[in-house]
């Protein structure tokens, strides 16, 4: 019997099937896309109008960073201050794009375009990938659906917002946080990623009566290099008791030391 070499079918990316990449990317869209319209209803809940809720979809199309922007201009921010927490909470973008520069390989001309589409959904479907293939396949599949989904239900939002007057009396102004919660608690799997969220949140609504809306936004992100200092502070401490207490190689053995 002759050994033969299996070739790889069409539609299959380093053996996960591209069908399989499309219908997770799909999943994901669609089910992060339809919390769009959560966002419309808080926007124009806000004060924003249609234009500019609609605007801040397209141009913007970063969640967490729409929300918190606002979340502050509603509670009666500056813009400037609520424009930097915004700004602070979608840097983190840009270092997604420097990993998918890599697994992607765009073309030049079609990088400022992809740059549009680095969001986290769209990077963690992409980095869940095995080959370059499978990466393509999830990034557009992924930020083409959540893009289109987004904008779609936050017009729908903006709409429905205005057309029920009053969101705060419909409950209505809670929406945006609390879909902001559901897509960051799945998120947080280690115990220093949990325990930064946990700090951010005491700071955060332990300022809020003290300093003007949208600040206890920015000063709740030192949390994040408070927490890694007291974790690399603690790790150094455990380290430094395991050398205190390891065993010298004469005290290695009872038998050694008698010899």
């Amino acid at each position: 019997m002759t050994e033969q070499t299996v070739v790889p079918a069409a539609g299959v990316a380093g053996g996960k099937p591209d069908a399989a990449v499309v219908r997770d990317a799909l999943g994901v869209g669609v089910a992060v896309g339809l919390s769009g319209f959560a966002f419309g209803v808080t926007s124009a809940g806000s004060g924003l109008t249609l234009l500019q809720t609609c605007a801040l979809s397209l141009l913007v199309f970063t969640g967490a960073s729409q929300f918190a922007l606002v979340g502050a201009l509603a509670a009666g921010g500056n813009p400037l201050t609520a424009a930097a927490g915004a700004f602070f909470l979608g840097v983190r973008n840009a270092f997604y794009g420097l990993r998918l520069s890599q697994l992607l390989a765009l073309p030049r001309a079609v990088r400022p375009f992809a740059a549009q589409w680095v969001i986290d959904e769209t990077t963690a479907v992409a980095l869940a990938q095995p080959t370059r293939r499978g990466v393509r396949i999830g990034f557009t599949v992924t930020g083409l659906t959540l893009y289109a989904l987004w904008n779609l239900t936050t017009l729908l939002g903006a709409l429905g917002a205005e057309a029920i007057g009053d969101t705060d009396a419909w409950g209505l102004d809670a929406a945006g946080p609390a879909v902001f919660l559901a897509l960051l608690a799945p998120m947080l799997k280690t115990t220093t990623e949990r325990a930064v969220a946990a700090a951010a949140v005491l700071l955060g609504l332990g300022l809020l009566p003290v300093l003007p809306a949208g600040v206890p936004v920015l000063v709740a992100a030192l949390a994040a290099p408070a927490v890694l200092w007291a974790e690399g502070r603690r790790r150094g401490g455990a380290q430094e008791g395991a050398q205190d207490v390891a065993p010298s190689p004469v005290q290695g053995s009872g038998r050694e030391g008698e010899r």
